[in-house]
């Protein structure tokens, strides 16, 4: 290879690691300043994720029960509140950092690819919201119910024993609980994605349909908290996704076959034409 060759390949190499840097400057100044405004907010933040529990007492039967939550050590609250601002920043300039991943990938790409995968590109953080609106408007509430029937009041000489939570764990659970549920809800676009490309069919995800049930209990034993409340609520949502997977695999693949029998019929049409062009004196 000359010297020339090797320049001409440097230079585009270059200007790719250029650009790269750029996007990666973006996305990570709009992820800091998302991360210092929810560390302005981390306490509000907090007091809004405490609304689940404030409804499961009431579902408990407590209503006239003060929300109680501790700290044991000096810097726990301190370093929760930077968890909050970290995990809040990452959901807000989600859309940033996606669009900047997006511009950098879609120049390589063809015009059906880019179309193809700009509405993934929307429906994955949607579904992922959606898998969170569910763990705060229902799942987490319904698992601090289930904790909180495990008290025991100080009646007939029994000691009282009630639920405070420290304010690190409490955070830990209903983070878990968020990114187990938003993961889960991908299912549909990583199963659309892959049909698309060719790797899974609508009948092999149909055939594994009893795996997929087993698997989705043994992930949900691993992400949720070892209560059966979360692990059922998490593992049925999930054979949900699956049935969901396997119908957008079978949307993929009858516009695939709709696609094909279209450009057999242009290419029986133009050859017919050909040939009548070709017999004609």
């Amino acid at each position: 290879m000359t010297t020339e060759e090797l320049d001409d390949t440097a230079q585009p190499l270059l200007a790719h690691l250029i650009e790269l840097r750029q996007r990666l400057l973006w996305a990570v100044g709009g992820f800091f300043i998302a991360f210092l405004v929810c560390f302005f907010f981390a306490k509000q933040l907090f007091n809004l994720l405490v609304v689940p529990f404030s409804w499961a007492v009431e579902w408990a039967g407590l209503e006239g029960r003060q929300i109680e939550l501790i700290y044991t050590a000096p810097q726990e609250f301190f370093f929760t509140q930077i968890k909050i601002a970290m995990f809040g920043g990452l959901v807000i300039a989600f859309p940033l950092i996606a669009a900047q991943v997006y511009k950098f990938v879609a120049p390589g790409l063809y015009k059906n690819e880019r179309s193809a995968f700009l509405p993934f590109l929307i429906a994955s953080p949607l579904l992922f919201l959606l898998g969170g609106a569910l763990v705060y408007l229902f799942f987490t509430p319904m698992v601090l119910w289930f904790f909180l029937a495990m008290e025991q009041p100080a009646e007939g000489g029994k000691v009282a024993i009630e639920l405070l939570p420290k304010v690190s764990e409490y955070l830990d659970l209903i983070m878990t609980l968020i990114f187990a549920f938003g993961l889960v809800f991908q299912l549909p676009v990583v199963t659309t994605l892959l049909a698309r490309v060719g790797l899974v069919t609508a009948d092999g995800l149909a055939s594994k349909r009893k795996y997929a049930i087993v698997a989705a209990f043994v992930a949900a034993a691993i992400l949720t908290p070892p209560d059966p409340a979360s692990q059922i609520g998490l593992a049925l949502p999930t054979i949900l996704l699956y049935e969901i997977a396997i119908y957008a695999a079978r949307l993929v693949e009858r516009r695939r076959a709709e696609s094909q029998t279209s450009d057999d019929d242009e290419d029986s049409s133009e050859e017919d034409s050909a040939s009548s062009e070709t017999s004609s004196p």
